[in-house]
């Protein structure tokens, strides 16, 4: 029991990513999702939805999207994680954007899942970057600005935060913020259009 603990607080986002990416594979792609969504996990397809709620009748298709985190952004207390990078599937690709919560056994669940296609799929680097939030300075206000009145959230230690906002025709907006010692730096922009 204790050696499964040890493993899981050393677990990364990036690990829970390429493992939540493998049980797609493996299990089935919507299966997968269910299986690593917090109980108040929101997703984008194109519109919000609550991902429980809305993946619970769906069936798994026969070919899974493949995914693979390209950046990680982390606070400094590892509560809180912002992976992005390409994703692809027959006749398609685009990239993705996932914030993940660390669970109290050590495990990580995501609580928001977004992103867009592309003509051409972002590069992968060979390894994923992944970048920690200072852990110095006083980051002020945890709260990511009220334009993101439909969504925003912060890590326990206020060092990473994000918000994502969807106007009237559909397009969105979402942000994320790194704490770098000093000042809040933004990691993470994705805007996606929105129907003419």
């Amino acid at each position: 029991m204790l050696s499964v603990l040890v493993l899981a607080q050393a677990m990364t986002a990036v690990d829970a990513e390429r493992a939540f990416n493998r049980a797609a594979q493996i299990e089935g792609q919507w299966t997968a999702f269910r299986r690593y969504a917090d109980d108040n996990a929101v997703m984008f397809v194109p519109e919000q939805k609550d991902a429980r709620a809305f993946l619970e009748p769906l069936k798994d298709p026969p070919i899974a999207v493949q995914w693979w985190p390209a950046d990680s952004f982390v606070s400094c207390d590892g509560s809180f994680a912002v992976n992005t990078g390409p994703w692809v599937r027959p006749g398609a690709s685009g990239y993705f954007t996932t914030v993940w919560k660390r669970q109290d056994d050590g495990g990580w669940k995501w609580v928001y899942d977004g992103g867009d296609t592309l003509t051409t799929p972002r590069a992968l680097p060979e390894t994923p970057r992944v970048r920690r939030a200072s852990c110095s300075g006083k980051p002020g206000t945890t709260e990511i600005s009220p334009y993101y009145a439909i969504g925003r959230g912060a890590s326990r230690d206020g060092t990473l935060r994000w918000g994502w906002t969807v106007a009237a025709n559909g397009a969105r907006v979402f942000d994320a913020e790194l704490w770098n010692g000093s000042r809040f730096e933004t990691v993470v922009r994705d805007r996606i259009a929105g129907q003419p």
